[in-house]
């Protein structure tokens, strides 16, 4: 069985240009590209009042990332990135019925999402009528109905999916959570299925909260910083401050990612004299180009070294005391390290035995220890172990329960955390559930939801007819490309809250609605006055943001309005919930949440605060919320990856121009390739064994389970990766990553971990 088509993602491809790569991160450079993108997309007046307001108490919160605020806020807390997030949100132009009138569904499914997202902001309710080839307006009450008629029509509440993106806020989310365990299902999957699931499910299987353990203060304290598996300079610029920090208190960094990334080389802070004059910072003192998914080994090997160590200078290596009192595994461990031979450490993680050795010696002298990673661990089949396998480094040093040390993962999306605390989960707790009941007298269900790559095969073989996506772009954003729009194209009814065009508009169900939402820019007016919502960043801190801008249409809701609308509609006289008292004043939205979640006791008074508030966290303060109280040291096999012959392990990444799936232009500034996402990024030395060349055409392969996907016309790049490794652009490689092949326990697609083969194209 072959899938040789690719009819999701289009090629506006131009001619391909390479460069060197950079050596420095910011600077100049980020500086006119941060005013460029603002500029041509908000004008120079709004856009310079939209930046001046981003991050700073009072404003709103960055969409693009969920990187903390520092205490005391710069002129201009914002990186690059972010403003471009911004400027793509807050652009003027928008679009509505006669756009829609003139472009149909089959002449938009030919452009590009960039094109699609370039043309604005989506003005108004529309919908995709059983067999019509355009959208059209609708009212609110009507589109309200429509989403209530396909909804009571259905057999069981579970044949409803009911999706949420990270940018969703907390009070959006936790009433979009509550409507539908109000219906009666707990389908609520998310985008942290697949990107940080794997974090949430290993941290809270051995130190029991599946969060961060670190406050951003605490890089200030840190002796070594471990960054595995991220791109900071891409997906976490403003990270990079708190690394430049910590490098000048004298904390030691090393990186370990398959690409040697330009954010943690050398970094030229733009709102420092010497960050636009000087030659900036340098970051990592050591390097280790690990092979794709050779982090277990890797990290083994430096705990095998660690353990040697502390057996020529016993009690001056590990912290033994820390380890007998509030862990358990660890003469497992042990037994298994001994039992690993260099040989299969040197092999399976790409790094030479010195390179571990310095590794080891770093996180030996440390007495405070940060680990932070991102997707780089997480997907994998072996997900869950890598992120386990980074406690073990961290319990070797009891770098748990002091300012400087701990568990970093480091979210993607602005709320993606936040959403989970107050409820999108598809396997909720039984207690959160008896609360749930408690307040709102519902009978909540029990039985476990779908995730994600769940709801894509219930879609798909019609155990589930209706979509719901509180924004997000699930289609590009997902694996399988192919397989998940044929998934939507079986339901009855697709729904797509949503600020901006993209390729999930354009697959749809049977019927399909648009309903176009305020943005986390602009200001929020409700029957009470002016709204804010909150969001919890990557460190668990609780805090308030409020738009400014002037909506770009009078047909916009929030998203809380919606939600409200769409359980109104479908709930009817028999629900007691008061959905239209909690969108009148989010104070009442809040007030539900303090009552059901802990945490977030006196949640107005204390988010009106400066900076907010932190959630609780045990294991800041040494205490582990497992079910012995102890922390535990896990055992993992290093994953064995026995590539045939023109075999390569592929992992998809993202550029430095681009925002998850929207993708500003198709240039990699960082990387040196401009005008071109279709390319293969490979060792120069497999391009030559291989008999290809620079800028070849060529079409990638995988295969599994029978099925042959194929992503077509790509290039060919050289690039600075390990022999047999093949890094490609999300989501243009997404549809070679079937819907099947994820993590253990997490399900997060092994976007980062497939076999391809490729094929040149004659």
């Amino acid at each position: 069985m072959t899938d040789t088509d690719d009819p999701i993602v289009r090629n506006d491809d131009e001619d391909l240009e390479l460069s060197e790569p950079s050596e420095v991160a910011g600077g100049i450079p980020a500086v006119m590209e941060t005013m460029r993108h603002a500029r041509k997309k908000m004008g120079i007046f709004r856009g310079t009042k939209t930046l001046l307001r981003l991050n700073k108490p009072g404003g709103f919160d960055c969409p693009g990332c969920a990187w903390p605020d520092p205490d005391h806020r710069a002129p201009a807390e914002f990186c690059e990135n972010g403003a471009k997030a911004v400027a793509d949100e807050a652009t003027t132009d928008t679009i509505g019925a006669e756009f829609f009138a003139d472009h149909s569904i089959p002449e938009l499914m030919e452009k590009s999402g960039r094109w699609l997202n370039a043309q604005g902001r989506i003005a108004e309710p529309l919908v995709r009528r059983e067999n019509s080839d355009h959208y059209e307006p609708i009212s609110w009450d009507d589109a309200f109905a429509l989403i209530g008629d396909e909804l009571n029509a259905l057999q069981s509440p579970d044949e409803a999916i009911f999706y949420t993106s990270g940018r969703t806020s907390n009070e959006a989310a936790f009433l979009y959570q509550l409507f539908a365990r109000a219906f009666g299902t707990n389908n609520l999957p998310d985008c942290s299925n697949m990107c940080h699931e794997s974090s949430g499910v290993g941290l809270s299987e051995v130190i029991g909260i599946g969060k961060g353990t670190v406050l951003l203060d605490g890089f200030n304290y840190a002796d070594a910083i471990f960054v595995i598996g991220q791109n900071p300079g891409t997906n976490h610029p403003r990270m990079m401050t708190a690394l430049q920090k910590a490098k000048r208190n004298g904390a030691t960094i090393v990186s370990v990612n398959p690409l040697r990334e330009t954010g943690l080389t050398r970094f030229k802070h733009p709102q420092e004299v010497r960050g636009i004059v000087g030659g900036g910072t340098p970051l990592a003192d050591l390097f280790l180009q690990v092979r794709i998914n050779g982090d277990v080994a890797l990290l083994k090997g430096i705990i095998k070294r660690m353990l040697e160590l502390e057996d020529e200078n016993p009690g001056e290596v590990i912290d033994r005391e820390f380890i007998d009192e509030k862990t358990t595994g660890f003469d497992d461990v042990v037994a298994d390290v001994e039992a690993t031979s260099w040989d299969e450490i040197v092999d399976n993680s790409g790094i030479e035995r010195e390179e571990i050795y310095r590794a080891a010696d770093i996180a030996a002298d440390a007495d405070r220890m940060i680990c932070c990673w991102a997707m780089g661990l997480t997907q994998h089949k072996n997900g869950v172990a890598n992120i386990q396998q980074v406690v073990n480094l961290l319990l070797l040093g009891g770098h748990f329960g002091r300012p400087g040390a701990g568990a970093c993962p480091v979210r993607g999306h602005s709320n993606v955390q936040g959403d989970r605390t107050v409820g999108i989960w598809d396997k909720p707790t039984d207690e959160f559930l008896d609360r749930l009941e408690e307040t709102f007298g519902i009978d909540a269900p029990r039985d476990h939801g779908f995730d994600t790559v769940h709801a894509i095969e219930a879609m798909k073989s019609g155990d589930a007819d209706v979509f719901v996506g509180m924004g997000g772009n699930f289609l590009s954003a997902t694996p399988d490309t192919n397989y998940t729009a044929e998934a939507l194209e079986n339901c009855g009814l697709t729904v797509q809250i949503s600020t901006k065009l993209n390729r999930g508009h354009l697959v749809t169900g049977d019927r399909a609605l648009i309903l176009p939402c305020l943005g986390r820019t602009e200001v929020d007016v409700q029957q009470s006055g002016e709204q804010f919502v909150t969001v919890e960043n990557s460190m668990g801190i609780v805090h308030q943001s409020t738009g400014g801008l002037d909506p770009v249409s009078d047909d916009l809701l929030s998203e809380p309005a919606i939600v409200a609308g769409i359980a109104e509609a479908t709930l009817g006289g028999d629900d007691a919930i008061g959905w239209s008292d909690f969108v009148a004043d989010y104070d009442t939205i809040r007030d539900a949440i303090e009552e059901v979640i802990d945490g977030f006791e006196d949640y107005n008074r204390r988010v009106r605060q400066r900076g907010g508030f932190a959630l609780p966290n045990p294991v800041r303060e040494g205490q582990f919320a497992t079910d012995d109280g102890r922390a535990k040291f896990t055992v993992h096999p290093i994953p064995e990856h026995d590539l045939d012959d023109g075999e390569y392990l592929m992992m998809t990444i993202r550029s430095h121009d681009q925002f998850n799936t929207t993708v500003y232009t198709n240039d990699d500034r960082y990387r040196g390739i401009h005008n071109a996402r279709r390319v293969v990024m490979l060792n120069e030395r497999d391009i030559e064994e291989a008999g290809l060349e620079t800028g070849q055409t060529v079409d990638l392969i995988s295969e599994y389970g029978g099925v042959e996907r194929v992503a077509p016309d790509f290039r060919v790049v050289p690039y600075d990766l390990p022999r047999r490794s093949a890094g490609t652009y999300f989501p243009e490689a997404n549809v070679l990553v079937p819907v099947d092949e994820y993590a253990r326990k997490s399900h997060t697609p092994a976007s980062k971990s497939i076999v391809i083969r490729i094929r040149p194209v004659q």
